[in-house]
């Protein structure tokens, strides 16, 4: 995407436009922009923050994960569960539970067991 299409898109924000947004959060997932996902995740779009989730998952970047679990995303929580069973990762399962994921203590007692 150019700056001018960047910066039309912007305009069309600014404007009040919801299908410009939803164009914005297309575009940056699909070009990897978490630089711009992020400012629009922090500004309360559920989209960008699903698309972080995702990206987050595809990279196994559990930082970025933890950040958007820490900020109440439950999708993330769910890829973390989903990483850490995978790795059995005891320790990051007992994090998630702590942190009241139900999917993290269930995981915790299947390997209890």
């Amino acid at each position: 995407m150019s700056d001018d299409e960047l910066g039309a898109l912007q305009e069309r924000i600014a404007a009040g436009d919801p299908d410009a947004k939803d164009e914005l959060v297309e575009l940056a997932g699909e070009r990897g922009d978490l630089a711009e996902l992020r400012r629009l995740a922090a500004d309360g779009d559920r989209d960008a923050v699903g698309q972080l989730v995702e990206l987050a998952g595809e990279r196994g970047d559990l930082a970025e994960l933890r950040e958007l679990a820490d900020v109440g995303s439950s999708d993330a929580v769910a890829v973390l569960v989903e990483l850490a069973t995978e790795r059995e990762d005891l320790n990051e399962l007992r994090r998630l539970a702590e942190a009241g994921s139900r999917d993290a203590r269930d995981v915790l007692a299947e390997f209890a067991e």
